[in-house]
């Protein structure tokens, strides 16, 4: 049994690796800053239907003094660091956000890890980091200089300043590439719950690039495995992708949805957004030889999985 400590406790990936930690026996030390980004809501309802049992704090990662005030007060073997604000688009219009809480607030939580002897750093990269990467499937070996978004550079530079981390003070880091991650509990700026919402309500749905898109769409489940083993493997220093590795063309899971809602979508094709990619592919090999990490959810077992969820929470 171990005592880990995970920050954005309350947000879609943290609630989930919460419960697996818990039911896995390990003692679990939640923070969350219940940013407004969207629903809090929806972000006390994970707390309380999926981690009862875990003591979150609600802290902002980017004031250093009450983050320390947690860790005196509760010592932890491991850091899972997900706390993030998310979002390609929102970056955009609010970047100070952005440089705060995942540049500066991951800095405070590696010093914290540095000075209180925490050896092991488990965090949350992203997909976004390799931008104008034109190579497919994405390898961790591709180079990731050429972010298209100030999202995409601050988890860069979260990678950057880990490693330098580990270099200097010897902090097991190892950083962890989502690639759009999607199931129950999952965040509503996210393309499948905005059109499992606006399909229902007869609401037209905003299609980007004209529908010539692709996402290595992953589950939920499977991603929180990858979290999981990766603090079991602590390994010195990792960046490994998590991701489906079979990306879907966004016209086909909306055709999926339809499916499954048995709704026809209106649908309102528009131009690439900035900031936004055509496409993403996982390369899960190293992922897979030193994580054991091997997805097992089809995106229909997946999408149907959701569509379930949302049907009941919302009671539609």
């Amino acid at each position: 049994m171990k005592k880990i400590l995970v920050t954005g406790a309350a947000g879609f990936i943290g609630s989930w690796t919460c419960r697996r930690l818990v039911d896995a026996g390990h003692r679990v030390v939640g923070v969350d800053n219940f940013s407004p980004y969207y629903d809090v809501s929806l972000k006390r309802d994970r707390v309380k239907n999926l981690i009862p049992d875990v003591p979150l704090f609600s802290v902002d990662i980017a004031d250093r003094e009450a983050l320390n005030r947690v860790f005196d007060e509760n010592p932890v073997d491991q850091i899972c660091h997900l706390a993030a604000q998310a979002g390609v688009r929102h970056s955009l219009k609010d970047p100070f956000t952005y440089e705060s809480t995942n540049n500066l607030g991951t800095l405070h939580l590696l010093e914290i890890a540095r000075h209180l002897n925490i050896k092991s750093f488990v965090f949350a990269s992203s997909s976004s980091v390799y931008g104008g990467n034109t190579k497919v499937p994405f390898s961790v070996e591709d180079s990731v200089d050429r972010p298209f978004s100030l999202y995409a550079a601050t988890k860069k530079n979260n990678e950057l300043t880990s490693h330098a981390y580990h270099h200097l003070f010897g902090l097991h880091c190892t950083g962890l590439r989502f690639f759009t991650v999607y199931g129950p509990w999952g965040r509503p700026d996210m393309a499948l719950f905005t059109f499992t919402r606006d399909i229902l309500a007869g609401v037209p749905i905003d299609v980007y690039n004209h529908g010539k898109m692709q996402r290595d769409f992953t589950f939920i489940d499977d991603i929180v495995t990858g979290v999981v083993s990766s603090l079991d493997h602590d390994y010195p220093y990792e960046i490994f992708n998590l991701g489906n590795s079979t990306p879907v063309e966004l016209m086909s899971l909306i055709a999926l949805l339809e499916k499954t809602l048995n709704k026809k979508a209106k649908i309102n094709f528009l131009p690439m957004q900035p900031g936004d990619v055509p496409a993403t592919w996982a390369d899960i090999q190293t992922s897979t030889a030193r994580l054991g990490f091997k997805p097992q959810t089809s995106v229909e077992t997946g999408v149907q999985k959701f569509v379930d969820w949302y049907r009941t929470y919302y009671k539609v």
